[in-house]
């Protein structure tokens, strides 16, 4: 299925609406507590950050990590993340994760409310991505939005990827991919690709640890389903 244009489209929507994104951690309270649940996450070592948005993230991941890799398809949003992380230890990179391949391994993978932007259709190819950027005894780490976030979308219904429409403040109109997790069905879905995961709801959002498949599983071809 072609979710090409939906997929630009979200990226659109990004960049137009950069300036605006970081408005919703002044107004709940909420997701800004959130941001603490970094101490609590196993998170160390070289970290690569997917998604990493405006850099609302990356200082507490930089203070955990040895280094910090953050990447992002929007060069709009890396100039605001770029301008709030000071750490010596971060690297920005622009790239649209759908096609980047890392070119090294990491210690930790790290994504927060990017994987609820994943069409279904890629989210084996998005773990199989996770999974070979890890180093042996490495782990993925992320945090989105769980089933309750729905009521505060405009879902767009029978739509062949689940979309929602976002609006700016000039009054332009985007569609974006969202998907809502539940902690039980990730859990599942992660698991029948051979990975060890723990998946846990934290005031309505979803916190979550998964460990890659083996690497014979992978050699193999367990949960490889290519692009």
């Amino acid at each position: 299925m072609d979710d090409t244009a939906l997929l630009a489209e979200q990226r659109a929507y990004y960049r137009a609406g950069a300036a605006e994104y970081d408005r919703q951690y002044a107004t709940y309270e909420a997701l800004r507590e959130l941001l603490t649940v970094v101490d609590e996450l196993p998170i160390a070592g070289e970290v690569l950050e997917l998604a990493c948005g405006t850099g609302r993230w990356t200082p507490g991941l930089a203070a955990r990590a040895r280094s910090v890799t953050a990447v992002d398809a929007s060069a709009e949003v890396l100039a605001l993340a770029r301008a709030r992380t000071t750490s010596p230890s971060v690297e920005f990179l622009q790239a649209d994760l759908f096609t980047w391949r890392p070119p090294r391994r990491y210690d930790t993978v790290f994504f927060a409310f990017w994987l609820s932007h994943v069409p279904p259709a890629r989210l084996p190819a998005f773990w199989n991505t996770v999974a070979a950027a890890l180093a042996p005894g490495g782990r993925a780490v992320f945090v989105d939005d769980g089933p309750a976030a729905a009521a505060y979308e405009d879902v767009l219904p029978d739509q062949p990827t689940p979309a929602a429409l976002r609006r700016l403040d000039d009054g332009s109109q985007y569609r974006i991919v969202k998907v809502f997790h539940d902690a039980r069905s990730l859990t599942d879905d992660l698991t029948a690709l051979g990975w060890s995961v723990q998946v846990r709801t934290l005031d309505g959002n979803i916190v979550g640890v998964a460990e890659p498949p083996r690497v014979d599983d992978r050699a193999a071809g367990r949960g490889d389903t290519g692009e």
